[in-house]
């Protein structure tokens, strides 16, 4: 039984919307972040990067103590708002022809505990404290845990009725992506919800695994604090954008390295030989078609790589999937890669050009060799999490790309 619960949320006026939302921090390369701050001052960015006000780069507890201030200001000019009464928050995006349609809720921790919620990466426990301290200290979560629940009619039949009347927000970014958010407040359509997610035995994270581990452990820390505590408190919930399986899309991520560990180009062939049928390619950019099968670009050629299934053994879940096949029969034993967070050696890469990209970087000497694979299906990642394993790091490139800042939650 999944739990979820409508929230009063922070959101900006509908005037500002537009101006507010903005990227993950992340995706913004030094010159265009400089830009926004520089311009919008209604921008999400100046909460989370509170040191542009100073001209000066703020880190650690300082930093998280101005996000706080920025935030109260935020809300002191009235750029940012709380809503009078809980709810739940549709929001859909579109771009192009892909459109997905979800909302925010909060989610219990105590699911997160219980393995309701499943995932299926590893977090890195010095990143969970420092997101825990961040969230203890500024008091609010602006970004969502993704999540996938099984296609549902009597959700979607809720959700249809109610994107035909006028959303509270409407708006076209640069990158030519549409948003539109519409608030759920009615008791019926609340219950309605609550009670088809308590039909539900489990939830999957598809991206945010250290925010939700986060989020568990400053819940810990609150428990310990607060000696009246009672298991409603806001901190025992987390946020996040909960959507249909249907309407993610699964990208992959081609991997790069840098040398071949001292073979030449006809010794690493040979050793690839013992896993896989290598088949040279002469027809342009060579994209893998099914599972299993990996494309090779190795000194300007493509090469197809069929997994000798005699001479691989199939014994879970993850041992199935493309990504940790190719650490085990290439990058670890081959290239002599162990570590795939942290080796220097290799690098990933992803989106629409990736495979372009990949070929330019072997080209000018960055990298000696490329792998590309055919994404991770979202059956493959539900398998994994039911079975308690952990894929491999950049197996899955997801989308929706939320933007921060249109709902947050206060803890």
């Amino acid at each position: 039984m999944a739990t979820i619960r409508p929230f009063k949320a922070i959101r900006p006026t509908k005037d500002k919307a537009f101006f507010v939302a903005s990227r993950s921090y992340e995706e913004y390369g030094p010159e265009e972040l400089h830009a926004v701050l520089q311009h919008n001052p209604f921008s999400f960015l100046h909460i989370i990067n509170p040191g542009f006000k100073f001209e000066k780069n703020i880190t650690g507890k300082e930093r998280f103590h101005l996000v706080r201030n920025r935030y109260l200001e935020f809300l002191e000019e009235h750029i940012l708002q709380k809503d009078g009464e809980a709810g739940f928050y549709l929001y859909q995006i579109q771009k192009g022809d892909f459109k997905s349609l979800g909302f925010f809720g909060a989610c219990s921790v105590a699911d997160y505990r219980n393995g309701t919620i499943k995932k299926h990466e590893d977090t890195i426990q010095q990143r969970e404290a420092l997101f825990a301290d961040y969230l203890h200290t500024v008091g609010f979560n602006a970004e969502p845990v993704l999540m996938t629940y099984p296609d549902n009619e009597l959700i979607n039949a809720i959700f249809q009725r109610k994107i035909e009347r006028e959303p509270e927000y409407d708006f076209t970014t640069t990158d030519r992506v549409n948003h539109k958010l519409w608030r759920i407040s009615y008791p019926e359509g609340i219950e309605k919800l609550e009670r088809a997610f308590e039909q539900m035995d489990s939830l999957y994270i598809a991206d945010g695994h250290h925010r939700s581990a986060s989020s568990n452990l400053l819940a810990e820390y609150r428990e310990a604090e607060n000696k009246f505590h009672t298991g409603m408190e806001p901190y025992n919930y987390f946020m996040a954008y909960l959507i249909p399986e249907s309407q993610i899309r699964i990208y992959e991520f081609n991997r790069m390295v840098k040398d071949l560990n001292g073979y030449a180009k006809e010794e690493f062939l040979i050793q690839l030989d013992k896993h896989f049928i290598i088949e040279k390619r002469d027809d342009g950019l060579c994209r893998p078609k099914q599972k299993h099968e990996f494309s090779m670009y190795l000194e300007g050629t493509f090469y197809s790589l069929h997994l000798r299934k005699t001479h691989y053994t199939f014994s879970d879940a993850l041992s199935q999937l493309d990504t940790q096949i190719l650490f085990k029969t290439i990058l670890e034993p081959v290239l002599g890669i162990s570590d795939l967070r942290n080796d220097e050696r290799i690098s990933y890469g992803c989106g629409k050009d990736n495979l372009i990209r990949m070929k330019e970087g072997v080209d000018k000497g960055d990298f000696a060799v490329g792998f590309s694979l055919v994404p991770t299906t979202i059956e493959e990642i539900k398998a994994i999490a039911d079975a308690g394993l952990v894929m491999p790091p950049k197996s899955t490139y997801i989308e929706p790309k939320l933007r921060s800042g249109l709902a947050i939650y206060e803890l």
